[in-house]
């Protein structure tokens, strides 16, 4: 009963190693939009046609409860999807709540008021379009109260990943946590707030020093993800096979692909 999983592009491949990880028995499908990646700089009406595009190609594919492992998109599209868009017996859901509900320290559905928690300096590190949405700003605010957020945009760092070039990428992580620590320099936690970063947390983390606690999505998606299939078993779709599919040319997805998760991948054409 396949899930599917969406990107823009190769992040959202460390959201589906947890989730392989923890749920061995669901087949995933995972979609990546690398033909038009990064999403990051693109504007939300950009952002919301292509992720409903790219999730219609997923409910094709038996998967009835698609994950966006994209920030952007889940920033930027999500609650217009649920709003205006997604028919019924279809779910979507985003990765920002699971990130949120751990660094609040709140159980999945606590719908009490929000309450004062234990962090009160949060770095957000995050693509400009997720940055510009203020979209975990305003989910946090549903759950906590007194946490101050200083965002800072990683132009170019998406970009770095998905070309391969790890010395460039960290080199923009450093320039990108000096910009912040600017403005707040005692943090006391971090959000990597884009599914690709996980890929330079050792970065992040060595520029922000080890007292800053960083927070990052996979795993707590894959929790998330296996709570909700609990509760929601209905949403295990019809789908029965893994695949990974993509819209830019699927020898060179593949490679790189490979390269990230140091295991074989196959891509094919959407």
């Amino acid at each position: 009963m396949a899930v599917g999983i969406f990107d823009s592009g190769l992040g959202g491949l460390t959201v589906l190693d947890a989730v392989q990880r923890r749920l061995p028995d669901v087949p995933f499908v995972y979609f990546g939009d690398n033909a038009h990646a990064p999403y990051g700089v693109r504007t939300a009406d950009d952002i919301f046609d292509l992720t409903c595009a790219a999730t219609e190609c997923l409910w094709a594919e038996g998967c009835d409860l698609v994950i966006l492992a994209c920030n952007t998109a889940s920033a930027a599209a999500l609650k217009r999807m649920q709003d205006t868009w997604i028919p019924p017996g279809k779910r979507v859901l985003g990765v920002f709540v699971p990130l949120i509900e751990a660094l609040t320290e709140r159980q999945w559905g606590d719908n009490s008021p929000p309450r004062e928690v234990a962090v009160k300096h949060v770095a957000l590190f995050a693509t400009p379009a997720t940055v510009a949405s203020r979209a975990f700003q305003r989910e946090l605010a549903f759950r906590a109260i007194g946490v101050d957020v200083e965002a800072q945009p990683c132009a170019g760092v998406v970009d770095a990943i998905e070309q391969g070039d790890e010395i460039l990428a960290e080199a923009l992580v450093r320039s990108h946590v000096e910009a912040l620590k600017r403005r707040m320099p005692h943090p006391e936690a971090a959000v990597l707030g884009c599914t690709h970063y996980p890929l330079m947390e050792r970065a992040f983390q060595e520029a922000l020093g080890p007292q800053v606690k960083v927070y990052s999505q996979a795993n707590l998606v894959a929790e998330s993800l296996a709570d909700y299939l609990i509760r929601r078993p209905e949403f295990r779709g019809p789908g029965q096979v893994s695949k990974f599919l993509t819209t830019g040319e699927p020898g060179n997805v593949s490679s790189k692909a490979t390269q990230f998760l140091r295991r074989k991948i196959t891509f094919e054409a959407a």
